[in-house]
C-alpha cells in the first residue's frame, strides 16, 4: 500500500510585537461610521449631550436620546437608530443655539442662545415651556442639576453664572466673579452643593450655593478655560486650557497632573468606561484616550475636521457611541456593535457585494438552502457516549493523495521555481505565511538556488518586494539572509540591464541599512542598561 501524501505543514513564527495594544484595540472597535450634517448647512456642531441616569423611580427612560446643538437648532437623536427623532429650531432668524441639554426624565430640553435668553421646551411637541431673559450677552452653557428636575444653570459671556428654578419667572441666584466670558459650567457631583465654572479670565472657580454667591475655591491658569468636567468621586475637577488638561484636586486645593498630549486647544472632555477612562477632543483634530488612574494615553482616534464637542454614550453601563461634532458641520457616530450585529452587518455587506457583482440571485439560493430530510431524526435519540456505536477505521486508499495547494504540488513534482512563483502570487490572506514556508522548504532541500535561477527581470521583481518588505522582521532575519545573498550572487553581473530591477536593488539596499542602524543602536542601548544594571548591583553590595 503506497503511503499517504501529507500537504506541506505551514511555518509558525512566534508571535511578533503587537502593532496596536488591547486598549487601542478596543477604540478601534467602535467602526460602523456614520457622517451626518444635522444643520444640512455646514454650521459647526458644537455641543452634543447625553442625559444621565434616570432615577429608578421615574417610568420615562431617555437612555436613547441625546441632543446635537448646531447652527440655529437642535437635534434629539435616538442612540437605538441613530437617527434624528426631532428637530427644535424655534430660535431667531439671527440667533444661534448653544448646548442644549435634555433633562435625565426625557421630557424637556433646555438651550442658550446668543440672544442672551434662554428657554425651556416640551421634548413631545416643541412648544416653549419658558423663556427667561436675564443674561445680557450670549448663553453658552445650560445644565439640569443632578438631582432636582426643576433647578438648572447657566453660564454667559456677561461674566455670570445663574441659577434658575423652572416655575420661577426670575433666577434663582447670581454667581458673580469672573472677569471675563463665562463659556462652561456644570454642577458638581451628589448632594455637594457645588458648581463649577471656566471663564476666559484664566480661571476655574468652584462655587457653593448653600453660603451665598461668592467662588470658595479658584484655579489659575495660563489661558483661557474651555471645559470643565467633574471627576465621578467629586473630588477633582478636569479643566482644559488652551492645548493641556489639569487634573485640579478639590481636597489638595491644587492641580496634580496636567496632561500635553493636544497640539491645537482641548475644547471637549467627556468620560466613558464608567469613569476609568477620559476622552479629550482638540482644534488638532484627534480624540485622545487617558486612563484615570495614572493619566496615562492609551488610545487615539483622528478626524478630517477641528473638534468642537465630544461625548461618549453609553447603554447599560457599557460604552455604546462616540458621538463628535467638527467644526467642518459634520456629525461623526462611531458605534461598538455587539457579536449579532457583526454578524449581521457582514451578512449585508455579503449581500451588497452579491448585488453589485450580479450574483443576487445564487446568494439568495445559497442562503435558503437546507439540510436533507431526516436529519434532525437521525440526530434525536442517538447516544453519544459510545454504547452501541459501530466504530468503523478507514484505511488509506492506495495512493491517495490529500488536498493540497497547486505550490505543494509542485514542490511534491520538484518544479522548485514554479512553487515559487505561485506562492508569490498568490491573493488569499496567507500569502505571506505560505511564501515563508516555500522558501523554508526549499532550503531545507538545498533546492533555493535552483528555484531562484534562470529568472528575467519580470519574474526577479516579485521576490526583490518580498524582500524589502521582510528585511525588518526579525523572525524570519535568517531565511530572509539567505534568499537575499543567493539572488544577489546569481544576479550581480546583470546590475544596470533594468530600470525596475536596479531601482528595487536600491530600494533594498536602503531597507537593509536603516535596519543595520536600529540595530546598531538597541545594541547600545543595551550596553548602557547592562552599565546601569552592574552599578546598582554592586551599590547593593556595597550596602549590605
Amino acid at each position: 500500500m503506497a503511503a499517504e501524501v501529507l500537504p506541506l505543514q505551514a511555518v509558525k513564527l512566534p508571535k511578533g510585537p503587537a502593532t496596536a495594544s488591547a486598549e487601542q484595540n478596543y477604540w478601534n472597535s467602535f467602526t460602523s461610521p456614520l457622517q451626518l450634517d444635522p444643520s444640512q448647512q455646514s454650521s459647526p456642531v458644537t455641543y452634543i449631550s447625553f442625559p444621565a441616569a434616570a432615577p429608578s423611580n421615574l417610568t420615562v427612560s431617555p437612555q436613547e436620546l441625546f441632543a446635537v446643538t448646531t447652527g440655529s437648532r437642535v437635534q434629539i437623536f435616538s442612540s437605538k437608530t441613530r437617527k434624528p427623532v426631532k428637530t427644535i429650531n424655534r430660535f431667531g432668524v439671527d440667533d444661534i443655539a448653544h448646548s442644549g441639554n435634555i433633562r435625565r426624565d426625557g421630557r424637556i430640553l433646555v438651550a442658550g442662545g446668543d440672544s442672551g435668553a434662554i428657554q425651556a421646551f416640551d421634548v413631545n411637541s416643541r412648544a416653549i415651556l419658558k423663556t427667561w431673559k436675564e443674561h445680557k450677552q450670549s448663553v453658552w452653557r445650560t445644565e439640569w442639576h443632578p438631582t432636582n428636575l426643576t433647578e438648572l444653570m447657566s453660564c454667559s459671556d456677561d461674566r455670570t453664572v445663574r441659577l434658575w428654578d423652572l416655575p420661577s419667572d426670575k433666577s434663582t441666584m447670581t454667581l458673580n466673579g469672573h472677569q471675563d466670558y463665562v463659556r462652561c459650567g456644570t454642577y458638581m457631583p451628589a448632594q455637594s452643593g457645588l458648581i463649577v465654572s471656566g471663564s476666559y479670565d484664566q480661571t476655574v472657580r468652584l462655587w457653593d450655593s448653600r453660603v451665598g454667591g461668592n467662588a470658595v475655591m479658584i484655579f489659575k491658569h495660563a489661558a483661557a478655560v474651555e471645559a470643565v468636567l467633574p471627576m465621578p468621586s467629586g473630588t477633582a475637577v478636569l479643566a482644559a486650557s488652551d492645548n493641556t488638561v489639569s487634573v485640579l484636586d478639590i481636597v489638595a486645593a491644587k492641580p496634580v497632573q496636567v496632561l500635553r498630549n493636544h497640539q491645537k486647544t482641548v475644547t471637549s472632555l467627556s468620560l466613558a468606561s464608567n469613569g476609568s477612562r477620559l476622552l479629550t477632543g482638540g482644534l488638532d483634530g484627534h480624540v485622545k484616550v487617558f486612563e484615570t488612574s495614572a493619566w496615562n494615553v492609551v488610545g487615539q482616534l483622528k478626524y478630517p475636521s477641528p473638534i468642537l464637542s465630544l461625548s461618549v454614550i453609553s447603554s447599560n453601563n457599557e460604552d455604546k457611541h462616540i458621538a463628535v461634532g467638527l467644526q467642518s458641520g459634520i456629525l461623526s457616530l462611531r458605534t461598538r456593535l455587539s457579536g449579532q450585529q457583526k454578524a449581521l452587518a457582514r451578512e449585508r455587506e455579503k449581500e451588497m457585494k452579491a448585488l453589485m457583482e450580479g450574483r443576487i440571485e445564487e446568494y439568495d439560493r445559497a442562503k435558503k438552502r437546507k439540510r436533507g430530510k431526516g436529519w434532525e431524526k437521525r440526530i434525536r435519540g442517538k447516544d453519544f457516549t459510545g454504547e452501541g456505536a459501530d466504530i468503523v477505521i478507514e484505511g488509506n486508499a492506495r495512493g491517495r493523495v490529500n488536498k493540497n495547494r497547486p505550490w505543494g504540488h509542485a514542490l511534491r513534482w520538484g518544479q522548485y521555481g514554479k512553487a515559487l512563483d505561485l506562492v508569490l502570487e498568490s491573493k488569499d490572506g496567507d500569502a505571506r505565511p505560505q511564501t515563508i514556508t516555500v522558501l523554508t522548504a526549499l532550503t531545507h532541500r538545498s533546492a533555493l538556488r535552483t528555484a531562484l535561477s534562470n529568472r528575467d527581470e519580470v519574474t526577479l521583481q516579485p521576490i526583490l518586494r518580498w524582500l524589502i518588505r521582510n528585511v525588518p522582521d526579525c523572525r524570519i532575519t535568517r531565511l530572509v539572509t539567505d534568499v537575499a545573498l543567493q539572488v544577489l550572487d546569481l544576479y550581480a553581473d546583470q546590475l544596470g540591464r533594468s530600470p525596475e530591477v536596479d531601482m528595487l536593488v536600491e530600494q533594498l539596499m536602503q531597507r537593509v541599512k536603516v535596519v543595520v542602524e536600529a540595530s546598531q543602536v538597541a545594541w547600545n542601548v543595551m550596553g548602557m542598561v547592562n552599565m546601569l544594571s552592574v552599578g546598582a548591583e554592586a551599590g547593593d553590595a556595597a550596602l549590605e
